[in-house]
């Protein structure tokens, strides 16, 4: 099968370089297989959106050398398919209306319990849940092998779209990786545990489950990961070698001295050549100069 990548940002804000560190090394991973490299916008969740930050991506990821394969996927253009299969499973029984709150499930114990399964709620404000039936308690990574999950978080009914009318993450990401062709899902390692629920959802969808590749985070000073959420400042577009070199060196490829102040081609060229997966470093590490 054809190798397809993706690098999927939101546009909550401009890259930094955590972002830099997901998109290098889906690109990477994805011309080291002779495949395609997509880029999708995820943006599903309008009031966390800023606005111009979808243009302000594109616009790094070109000054950065990070040419994507042809048109960009806007997930708000997917809404009608994500309704689609929603209303086929409601009918089906494979989803279900829930009016639980928040406080609620955490005075639950902070798992839903199932309580709305088969309470035959209205539609109007309630959330929808996917009916779990055959948890997923691990998947395989391409560089940490087996990866065991949460087996009482595996096994709970999620939603799949929101009270407030907004669709969930995980329901929207699977359609529109098997949408898109994707056959490897190469990101950080903070998406590790919704994995599980992705790959639930590719089951019940009768469909080929993507491989992953996760890569290890880039922390500030703090410990926390680099975020937007976090306040990251953003990679300099005016300037990309040394945020390119340094995320390079990050992800366990660094360069060779006489690539010291090279251009984005050679040292994306040199990237090429050289990448492999086992020269990923497992752990993460502070980064604070990005």
């Amino acid at each position: 099968m054809h190798y397809v990548g993706r690098f999927a940002p939101s546009p909550s804000g401009p890259l930094h370089f955590g972002s830099l560190v997901a998109a290098l090394g889906s690109y990477l991973q994805a011309h080291a297989n002779q495949g395609h490299w997509l880029v999708r916008i995820e943006d599903i969740d309008p009031p966390r959106e800023v606005k111009g930050s979808a243009d302000a991506i594109l616009r790094t990821l070109d000054a950065y050398g990070l040419h994507w394969d042809g048109e960009v996927l806007y997930q708000h253009t997917r809404y009608e398919a994500y309704q689609a299969h929603i209303d086929t499973w409601l009918d089906n029984g494979n989803a279900y209306f829930c009016q639980c709150t928040r406080r609620q499930i955490k005075d639950a114990g902070g798992i839903y319990p199932g309580t709305c399964r088969h309470r035959e709620l209205e539609r109007e404000q309630s959330a929808v849940r996917v009916c779990i039936d055959n948890p997923v308690h691990e998947f395989v990574d391409i560089k940490h092998g087996i990866v065991p999950l949460d087996v009482t978080m595996a096994a709970e009914d999620f939603i799949i779209k929101r009270r407030d009318g907004l669709f969930a993450y995980n329901l929207a990401v699977v359609l529109d990786d098997i949408y898109q062709g994707v056959t490897e899902v190469v990101r950080g390692a903070d998406l590790i545990e919704p994995t599980g629920r992705q790959v639930s959802l590719y089951q019940k969808l009768g469909a080929s489950t993507v491989s992953y590749l996760h890569l290890p985070l880039a922390l500030n000073a703090d410990g926390n990961k680099l975020s937007k959420q976090n306040y990251a400042p953003a990679i300099d577009n005016a300037n990309p070698g040394p945020a390119l070199e340094a995320a390079l060196a990050f992800l366990g490829h660094p360069i060779p001295n006489e690539l010291k102040g090279a251009g984005v081609e050679e040292l994306l060229l040199w990237g090429k050549e050289n990448w492999h997966v086992n020269m990923l470093p497992t752990d993460t590490e502070v980064i604070t100069a990005f």
